[in-house]
């Protein structure tokens, strides 16, 4: 049986953040080069060799850019639709990209011509991969197929169709040319030895997978999607390790960095998260402008570039000097060679609310929570939040003494202006009324006063919220109009809203709304 789950307090204050090593290294970044593509940026990928050039890919065409000057060195544009997944071999000589088509092309990089024309998927496709062996090529496809090709006779393998969705993400395994690994919008990741040409495990991650990623030693592997990064041990037969769910929208990359001591997952949140390999810890976050779509990592961490949905490219370079070269020896001294790094840790004590929860004593766990609600109203009002999701509240305020009553109504009159807990004190101010509704003729003195004012403080707070919201309406009518262009305006200030641009609307109303706003 699985333990039970701790509550999770919200805390809302911003923590200071602490200083460490891992921080101070990734500060080394530079000021960010911002350029712009044309369509969002699909995949990037940095040459393994020298002096690692990276490829972009979005829209029509591959760019291979220089990480120093940050130009366009290549342009790989032999395509008639949408190009995707571009990536290098491990030699940097060959490039291999899928396309909207479904067809996967083998570019030369130093002459740019197109070497091989594999045709086969129905679908576009939007990952390819070469195995390690350089002999072959990993396609993944929306026609819910993995293939594998032969580059020499530009002929499939093998196709596998274990996959009832779009397949969006791929990787082989660096220590074998024969393990790949599959995941696709099914939720499902399948786990392939090409040598059997069947599925040797197969895992669900509860969320379309967007990326997936092997450790550099083969054994573990990390899936993207949802919200979560999983990571599973390869040699225990797909066992889930454990879970990361720092992001709060939607995983979209994943990527190795400091040799592989690092893994980074970017997200539509708009941020990089930084794990430590050893204990999955998150040890540092990168911010951008948008919401990044694509991320990749030079050898030694020189160069960091993420590709945003906007088209934006973010080029940043490390800079060192010799202080921070020697940080970087001490930084680089504690990474320790291993995926997975069993931790022992004590068992924290139980808190009594969550004591109570877990035995479905709701009276009780409000009663502890009220205790320190003078210094911790955060934790009270997590609880409070909690028995609503469990409907245990109305529960756990039926049936309380004057005193108690008076201690909870006058928690929530105190605490209700606060815009952290403002959304949980209204419903629990509802509910209180509600549940002695029935009940208010037997209350006087101070705590039928204190009903009378939650009551009145209830119709004020949800006044004002109807307030805000007809303000914000006024907002964007006043944004709306803004966004008119300057031609169909003329000298009356409110001659450009006519009924054709709002149709349905008399010029007299339009006239006096906008006096209105004006006043």
């Amino acid at each position: 049986m699985s333990n039970f789950k701790p509550l999770d307090i919200k805390k809302f204050q911003k923590q200071s953040s602490e200083v460490t090593a891992d921080s101070l290294y990734w500060k080394n970044l530079s000021v960010p080069t911002l350029v712009k593509e044309f369509g969002a940026i699909d995949y990037i990928d940095f040459s393994p060799v020298q002096p690692h050039y990276f490829a972009v890919t979005c829209s029509v065409r591959v760019q291979i850019y220089n990480p120093i000057t940050k130009l366009v060195a290549k342009n790989l544009s032999k395509f008639q639709e949408n190009a995707y997944g571009g990536s290098f071999r491990q030699d940097g000589r060959l490039l291999v990209a899928g396309d909207e088509q479904g067809s996967v092309k083998l570019f030369d990089t130093s002459s740019k011509n197109v070497l091989r024309l594999f045709k086969g998927h129905k679908a576009p496709t939007h990952r390819t991969f070469f195995t390690p062996d350089l002999l072959h090529i990993a396609s993944f496809s929306d026609d819910k197929t993995f293939k594998l090709w032969d580059i020499g006779s530009e002929k499939v393998v093998h196709t596998y169709s274990d996959h009832s969705d779009y397949i969006r993400a791929g990787c082989v395994n660096p220590a074998s040319s024969n393990i790949v690994v599959s995941g696709g919008y099914d939720k499902k990741i399948n786990f392939y030895d090409t040598r059997t040409q069947q599925v040797a495990f197969s895992v669900n991650h509860e969320s379309a997978v967007e990326s997936l990623l092997f450790l550099p030693t083969g054994g573990i592997f990390i899936s993207a999607g949802g919200t979560e990064v999983c990571v599973w041990d390869v040699f225990a037969g797909g066992k889930l390790l454990t879970k990361l769910s720092q992001h709060h929208k939607t995983v979209t990359c994943l990527r190795l960095a400091s040799n592989g001591k690092r893994i980074m997952s970017g997200g539509l949140d708009r941020h990089v998260k930084i794990y430590d390999v050893a204990s999955y810890q998150t040890v540092s976050t990168l911010s951008f402008p948008n919401s990044v779509l694509s991320l990749a990592v030079a050898p030694k961490d020189q160069t960091v570039v993420a590709g945003m949905v906007d088209g934006m490219i973010s080029i940043q370079n490390m800079e060192e000097n010799k202080s921070q070269k020697k940080e970087k020896s001490k930084y680089n001294s504690k990474f320790r060679s291993v995926d997975h790094d069993i931790i022992t840790t004590k068992r924290i004590a139980e808190a009594s609310y969550d004591y109570h929860l877990r035995t479905y004593k709701y009276a009780q766990c409000l009663d502890d929570a009220m205790k320190n609600c003078v210094k911790t109203p955060e934790i009270t009002v997590s609880v409070m939040q909690e028995l609503i999701h469990r409907k245990g509240l109305q529960r756990a305020l039926a049936g309380r003494t004057h005193s108690s009553l008076a201690r909870i109504i006058l928690f929530v009159i105190k605490n209700i202006g606060e815009h952290r807990f403002l959304r949980v004190l209204i419903d629990v101010g509802m509910i209180l009324l509600d549940v002695y509704e029935d009940k208010f003729h037997e209350f006087t003195g101070k705590l039928g006063k204190q009903f009378i004012q939650l009551a009145n403080i209830l119709q004020k707070e949800v006044a004002l919220t109807h307030d805000l919201l007809e303000l914000q309406g006024a907002l964007e009518l006043l944004v709306a109009v803004s966004s008119v262009s300057s031609d169909d305006r003329n000298d009356n200030p409110i001659s450009f809203l006519t009924t054709d641009k709002c149709p349905g609307i008399k010029q007299s109303e339009m006239a006096k709304e906008s006096s209105i706003v004006i006043v």
